[in-house]
C-alpha cells in the first residue's frame, strides 16, 4: 500500500483549506451578506427628520489621527467657520459616503475639520409619487438648510453635491440665497444633450416629444405620475448596465477569490450599495424626461421646474466642478455646462480619472481627488 509523500499530503491539505474557507465564505456572501457589510460605521446625529428625509450630522472624531486608504490622517481639532452640508442624489442609499472604515468620505471630510452635515432624502413610496425635482431644492432643501444654521450658528455655507445631489445644490443656489459660499459639484449635470453617447438619445427622445407635442400638445406631465415610478432594482440594473462588461467581471472575480476574506466583505460591502438602490418618485421621472431630456432646460440656465422661479445666473458661490474621465452618466461637457450661464467669478474645474461612483468614493479618490476637493473647499471656508 503506497502513502502518499509528505508534499502531496501538504498540497491536499492546503487545497482542502481553499475549498472549505471558498464555500464558507459563498455562504456568507450569497445568505448572510448584511453581516459583512462595513458602510456606515462613522457616528452620526440624526437632528431633524420629518417623513423619509433624515438630516445628519457628523460630531468631531474621537481619534487624534485616522487611516485612510493605508496613510494616516491628522484629525484637526479646530473646526472651519463654514460648515459644509452633503447633498445626496436621488436613489442611493447612504452607504456610498460611509462605504469602508478605511474609505470614509465623511470621515475623511470631518477629519479635515469641516463640521459636517448630510442630507439623507430617504425612501419613497408610492405615497411620495408627487415628489418633483424641485420638491427637493425648492421646498425640502430650504427648511433643512435652515436646521443645519440653527444648529451651527453659521449663516453661510458650503454644499457638496454629487450627482444629482449636484444639480439640486445648484438649482437652490439659484433661488437667492446669497449665503451659499462654495458650490464642490461632483459628476453635477448641467447640458444633458451634451452627454456624450447618452446625449445623442436624449436629443432623439427630445426630438420625437417635441413632435408629439407639436402634433398633439401632449406632455410628459400629461400622464399619471405613478405610471412613471422608477423602483430602486430597476435603478440597480440601469447603473450597472452603464458598465455591464465590469458588473460581470466583478462576479468572476469574487468566484476567483471567494477563499479571501477580505474580498469577500469588500465585494459585500459594494454590492449592499449597488444592489440597493432607492426608488424615484413618478413625478420626478416625469420631470427628468421632459424638463432634462426633452427641453433640456439647465442647459439654458434655466431651473428644471413648472414656473421657473430663478435663474443660473443669479448664482455667485465660488464654484468647483469635478468631472471624471471615464464618466458615460455625466461627462465633462454635460457638467462644464453649468459654468456659462453662472455669475460666480471664481470656478475650478477639476478633470480626474475614474466613473460616477468613482470620482466620489472609488478606490482611487482618496488619494487623487478627496484632497483637492478639500484643499480647494478648506482656502474658502474660513
Amino acid at each position: 500500500m503506497s502513502v502518499a509523500s509528505p508534499s502531496v499530503k501538504t498540497r491536499y491539505d492546503a487545497l482542502r483549506r481553499i475549498v472549505s474557507t471558498s464555500a464558507g465564505n459563498a455562504k456568507l456572501r450569497l445568505f448572510q451578506a448584511e453581516s459583512l457589510v462595513q458602510a456606515e460605521k462613522t457616528a452620526f446625529d440624526v437632528i431633524y427628520e420629518k417623513d423619509i428625509v433624515r438630516l445628519r450630522y457628523y460630531p468631531p472624531l474621537k481619534e487624534s489621527e485616522i487611516e485612510i486608504d493605508g496613510q494616516t490622517i491628522k484629525v484637526e481639532k479646530k473646526s472651519h467657520k463654514i460648515p459644509l452640508v452633503m447633498v445626496a442624489p436621488l436613489a442611493v442609499n447612504m452607504y456610498i459616503y460611509d462605504l469602508f472604515p478605511e474609505r470614509s468620505l465623511v470621515k475623511y471630510l470631518r477629519a479635515k475639520g469641516f463640521e459636517l452635515y448630510l442630507i439623507d432624502w430617504g425612501r419613497p413610496g408610492s405615497a411620495h409619487n408627487h415628489y418633483t425635482i424641485s420638491s427637493y431644492f425648492a421646498e425640502w432643501m430650504p427648511k433643512l438648510l435652515s436646521k443645519v444654521r440653527e444648529h451651527s450658528g453659521s449663516q453661510k455655507l458650503s454644499l457638496h453635491g454629487w450627482s444629482f445631489g449636484g444639480l439640486f445644490s445648484v438649482c437652490y443656489a439659484s433661488l437667492g440665497d446669497k449665503d451659499i459660499v462654495n458650490l464642490a459639484l461632483i459628476g453635477a449635470p448641467g447640458d444633458y444633450h451634451a452627454n456624450g453617447s447618452l446625449g445623442e438619445q436624449y436629443q432623439r427622445i427630445s426630438k420625437r416629444l417635441r413632435w408629439l407635442e407639436n402634433k398633439t400638445g401632449w406632455r410628459v406631465h400629461n400622464t399619471r405620475r405613478r405610471w412613471w415610478r422608477s423602483p430602486g432594482w430597476m435603478n440597480s440594473l440601469s447603473f450597472k448596465l452603464t458598465n455591464p462588461v465590469g458588473s460581470i467581471q466583478g462576479y468572476l472575480d469574487l468566484l476567483k477569490n471567494l477563499h479571501d476574506e477580505e474580498y469577500v466583505i469588500s465585494h459585500a460591502t459594494n454590492g449592499a450599495f449597488l444592489d440597493n438602490m432607492v426608488a424615484y418618485p413618478g413625478a420626478v421621472i416625469q420631470d427628468i424626461i421632459q424638463y432634462l431630456w426633452a427641453d433640456n432646460t439647465v442647459a439654458e440656465g434655466v431651473l428644471p421646474m413648472k414656473n421657473p422661479e430663478g435663474h443660473l445666473s443669479d448664482v455667485e458661490a465660488n464654484i468647483l466642478l469635478v468631472a471624471g474621465k471615464q464618466d458615460p452618466i455625466v461627462t465633462r461637457a454635460c457638467s462644464e455646462a453649468l459654468l456659462k450661464h453662472v455669475s460666480s467669478t471664481n470656478t475650478t474645474v477639476l478633470e480626474v480619472k475614474g466613473g460616477h461612483m468613482g470620482i466620489l468614493s472609488g478606490s482611487k479618490a482618496p488619494q487623487t481627488i478627496w484632497p483637492d476637493v478639500a484643499s480647494w473647499l478648506a482656502e474658502r471656508s474660513n
